[in-house]
């Protein structure tokens, strides 16, 4: 397979490609147009944003197979048309989601303490204790617009902080034990810190506007991490004005280049921009909410998985009966009025090794390999069973998750979602006759351990 590397990234992603049998050529300087005259010579490329991969690029790269975009979202691509063409689209939230959710925490803390105001006033001889008094993160709302990898990442960063974490989604039963799904009147009914974590398209599209700030009920704190243009910053300075918005931390501005790597379109400053430069409760970082040591390391290896998953490997020639294959149980789950008290007593009387999630029993599969089911209890509450209202969720472990998935859409079953992947292995759910919603995973049982 050949593969066109049009973006400079971690140098393991073309080693590690080229270890599959590719070979890989880089190209991180012609032109788009120039590109598009010799993309019919390739097989797969790899891109961060330097372009944008349209229509008509697609119809010169006759030969292709995938494109792999080493970030989160898919936005710099005509996903439609591409899926038109039979080409697989492969993106990697997985890889700097844990550097989002550090990095919206981070933002949100240095203002609530004041650190940077109070870092320069330092540096200026400048002693003022009183005027940088900060507040608590502690007995405040958190609502995240949002909740795929990155949402979900930056609410696992807030346990421990004593807040309440709410989010909404447009995809039902996203909820987990970090996170109670609401609906959108709840979360700008409750909201005092609101996180956006939405993908770049028409809903998020200027979603952050005055009608939209004047509907919640408390002045709130925003923090976006996700897309510039999801927020009108004309309206946004508007609400810092009248205190409607108490503060901001803006890793993204509406003002920013497709590619990233600039902020403005010429040398003009908007007169919003020049408010938020100036202002003492707005904190700005330069689209790196993403952007870390590990990170970089992370985004190329889950682009070479997932292309290893989808070119490489025995399993994508898997007979119908392997691929619907269930090897055991992974987790039962069911709801509880107490959780904590709950995973106390069994841990008295009957001896579990209860941690944060539950009890982890280990066993050995049919070949010798250690292999784990998950106990786990759930609040009375919580919407990660939903759209199910049983209260209990069954966890299977498979084989070939993804063929599995695309086997059961075709034959009319009701998939919930798309597929996760985490560290431990990859996660689906469906829903059976009866209306019980069934979790599918297919585990990497060693990173439990």
């Amino acid at each position: 397979m050949k593969v066109l590397l049009a973006d400079n990234n971690h140098p393991l992603l073309k080693t590690e490609l080229e270890k599959l049998g590719c070979k890989c050529d880089e190209d991180f300087t012609s032109s788009k147009q120039d590109i598009e005259s010799k993309i019919a010579n390739y097989n797969g490329i790899v891109i961060r944003s330097r372009f944008k991969i349209d229509a008509q690029f697609i119809d010169k790269a006759s030969q292709l197979k995938f494109i792999a975009r080493v970030g989160a979202g898919l936005e710099s691509i005509d996903v439609d048309y591409a899926k038109q063409k039979g080409i697989r689209l492969i993106a990697a939230p997985e890889g700097n989601r844990n550097a989002v959710g550090e990095h919206a925490l981070g933002m949100i803390l240095s203002l609530f303490n004041n650190l940077k105001n109070a870092d320069l006033e330092i540096r200026e001889g400048k002693w003022l204790r009183e005027k940088n008094r900060g507040i608590e993160l502690e007995g405040k709302t958190v609502g995240i617009i949002g909740y795929g990898n990155m949402g979900k990442a930056f609410a696992k960063k807030l346990k421990g902080f004593d807040v309440d974490v709410i989010c909404y989604d447009i995809k039902e039963g996203v909820g987990d034990e970090n996170c109670k799904q609401v609906s959108l009147k709840e979360l700008q009914e409750k909201t005092h810190i609101l996180s956006l974590h939405t993908p770049f398209n028409e809903r998020s599209h200027n979603m952050i506007n005055t009608a939209f700030i004047n509907k919640f009920k408390h002045p709130f704190y925003l923090i976006n991490t996700a897309r510039g243009t999801a927020v009108v910053t004309d309206d946004l300075v508007e609400a810092l004005k009248n205190k409607k918005v108490l503060g901001a931390c803006l890793d993204v501005l509406e003002y920013e280049k497709l590619s990233f790597e600039n902020l403005f379109e010429n040398n003009s400053f908007p007169k919003a921009f020049d408010y938020l430069i100036h202002a003492k409760n707005v904190l700005l970082s330069p689209h790196i909410a993403g952007w870390t040591v590990e990170s970089k390391i992370k985004l190329a290896q889950t682009i070479v998985a997932k292309v290893k998953a989808e070119f490489f490997t025995k399993e994508t020639n898997l007979s119908e009966k392997s691929i619907a294959k269930v090897t055991g149980i992974g987790g039962v789950f069911f709801k509880s009025e107490n959780p904590t008290q709950l995973k106390k007593w069994y841990q008295k009387y009957l001896s579990f090794n209860t941690n944060e999630w539950g009890c982890t029993f280990w066993w050995k599969d049919n070949n010798g390999n250690k292999a784990s089911t998950q106990w786990s209890l759930f609040s009375d509450d919580t919407s990660y069973f939903s759209p199910s209202k049983k209260e209990f969720m069954i966890n299977y472990r498979v084989q070939n998750l993804e063929d599995l998935i695309r086997k059961l859409k075709g034959e009319g079953v009701s998939v919930i979602g798309d597929i996760e992947t985490y560290d431990y292995g990859k996660f689906a759910w469906i829903l059976d006759p009866e209306e019980n919603k069934i979790e599918l995973w297919e585990p990497i049982d060693s990173n439990l351990e």
